[in-house]
């Protein structure tokens, strides 16, 4: 039967199909190393080392650009594959000299200037005002807005033509007292002022001494789940990066249980591209916060 010639074509089709689908698994892998490859040669060519002379000649870089090389790659795949929604937990991600400096100006600022949220979804404080941040900090996030560190977040995750935010609209220095939470939700998609779409986040914690007891872990969940996909204690330069859409649902809705002279505290930054591959999410929305089944409201 395969002597006849529709059946030879078939085949030969059929045999050519696969190995263009092979080839664009090569092309695609090949991609991503080359992506890879051009982070590693970003970092290596000193700009993140670099800030560490703004703070004093004997200061240890913001970053270590071994670091992120090696989280690079062992990580890459980790963070794509991850449930609910890709993201990557990263512990000792800031040299911790300079976050001890940054956590001492996160507590000498001024929070009659602050932001303070109070509703059933939201009990927090927070700052996008860079005149409120002391040195250090500012050199924390010029390192997480600078073009290395933006190579090597589009390396490990992916996505391609990161921009930074200078406006820090919705990040800065966030902090949350005892028995304030933040309930589950997924995040603004479209930043007007720019003209662009959020597609990623980065949280940094500061949290000296953090005990277990207190909570204010950052839950991960899925749409309609009955439990989070993940729980993440905002202990001390532990850092987490995940994919922002309208499926990545993340809070911490419980109420804090810290004492009152203690609070939960953070760094947030977020990243923007002109692409957007959402197409069930392109209408501009604001927070989308959901009732979970233990938290409802």
């Amino acid at each position: 039967m395969m002597q006849l010639p529709g059946l030879r074509v078939y085949a030969a089709l059929e045999k050519s199909d696969k190995s263009l689908v092979a080839a664009k698994e090569q092309l695609k892998n090949a991609k991503a190393e080359l992506e890879a490859a051009r982070a590693r040669a970003d970092l290596a060519g000193g700009s993140l080392a670099g800030l560490s002379q703004s703070l004093g000649p004997n200061q240890a870089p913001v970053a270590s650009a071994t670091r992120l090389d090696d989280i690079l790659r062992t990580s890459a795949e980790q963070y794509r594959a991850a449930r609910p929604f890709p993201h990557i937990v990263i512990d000792n991600l800031v040299a911790p000299t300079v976050l001890d400096q940054v956590l001492a100006e996160f507590a000498a600022s001024d929070r009659t200037t602050w932001h303070h949220t109070e509703n059933s979804r939201e009990r927090k404080y927070s700052t996008e005002d860079e005149q409120q941040f002391g040195p250090y900090t500012r050199a924390l996030i010029h390192v997480f807005n600078s073009g290395p560190f933006l190579a090597f977040l589009e390396a490990l995750t992916g996505i391609e033509g990161l921009m930074a935010d200078p406006h820090l609209r919705g990040g800065g220095l966030h902090e949350i007292k005892r028995g304030g939470s933040l309930g589950v939700h997924a995040d603004f998609n479209f930043y007007k002022r720019l003209k662009v779409y959020r597609r990623l986040n980065l949280i940094v914690y500061l949290n000296q001494g953090w005990r277990e007891e207190w909570g204010g872990h950052l839950e991960l969940w899925a749409k309609d789940a009955d439990r989070p996909a993940a729980r993440i204690s905002p202990t001390f330069n532990r850092a987490v990066i995940f994919d922002t859409s309208n499926a990545s649902y993340h809070g911490h809705p419980h109420p804090l249980a810290c004492p009152e002279e203690q609070s939960r505290k953070s760094v947030a930054l977020y990243y923007y591209s002109v692409d957007y591959p959402y197409d069930e999410d392109r209408a501009p929305h604001t927070t989308l916060f959901i009732d979970t089944p233990d938290h409802e409201h």
